[in-house]
């Protein structure tokens, strides 16, 4: 049997930390190790716990979420960090995407959202609301790095969170040479996974 996904939840609201907690007690293949309602909470429990995913609130007490999210990156590298907020507005999404997270959700999506993105961040892939997908439909600025015409259109799919198998479907290209292309593009961005390579891309949309 597959290990349980270990999740740290913080939210100030006891009502949405509650909400949380028997949402993720339901499904089968996660498990809540401690929850926080403030940011120095949520940075012990990491040090404790260290979780494989640490779901926070934005706006805490005493430390935000993008505080905390550089101090667990310093921490304990290998803690995903999905960030809630009840905010959509540009400025949030921009922030949140440039200080590294690996993801963030509105309070207002779905609950199974919730269960999806857990599963997305575990498996390498970044999870952004569909308000900051405009940023990966920008006119390309003038790279540093040069890649071709078919690396850029692997990499614009990889940064919207598909698997090899859906970008070969939609370039129709075979699995094998969506892993060739994603060889030379971390070799060429100097990174060694997708989430490094999603996250390059999606900085470059936004400068």
């Amino acid at each position: 049997m597959a290990e349980k996904i270990r999740i740290v939840l913080a939210d100030d609201h006891a009502l949405v930390l509650e909400g949380l907690r028997s949402l993720l007690a339901a499904v089968s293949d996660m498990h809540v190790v401690a929850t926080a309602t403030d940011g120095e909470r949520l940075l012990d429990a990491v040090r404790r716990f260290s979780p494989d995913v640490a779901l926070a609130d934005i706006q805490m007490p005493y430390l935000d979420g993008l505080a905390c999210l550089d101090k667990i990156r310093r921490m304990n590298p290998e803690t995903r960090v999905l960030f809630l907020t009840a905010y959509s507005d540009g400025h949030t999404l921009q922030s949140v995407l440039m200080a590294g997270a690996d993801g963030l959700l509105l309070k207002t999506d779905p609950p199974e959202q919730v269960i999806q993105a857990i599963r997305q961040v575990m498996a390498g892939q970044l999870v952004f609301p569909a308000a900051a997908r405009r940023w990966l439909h920008l006119p390309q600025s003038e790279p540093a790095i040069e890649l071709s015409e078919r690396e850029w259109e692997v990499l614009a799919l990889l940064a919207e969170g598909l698997p090899n198998s859906q970008i070969a479907h939609r370039l129709h290209i075979s699995s094998n040479t969506v892993k060739f292309h994603l060889q030379n593009i971390y070799q060429r961005l100097s990174v060694t996974n997708r989430t490094e390579a999603s996250r390059w891309y999606l900085e470059q949309k936004s400068i």
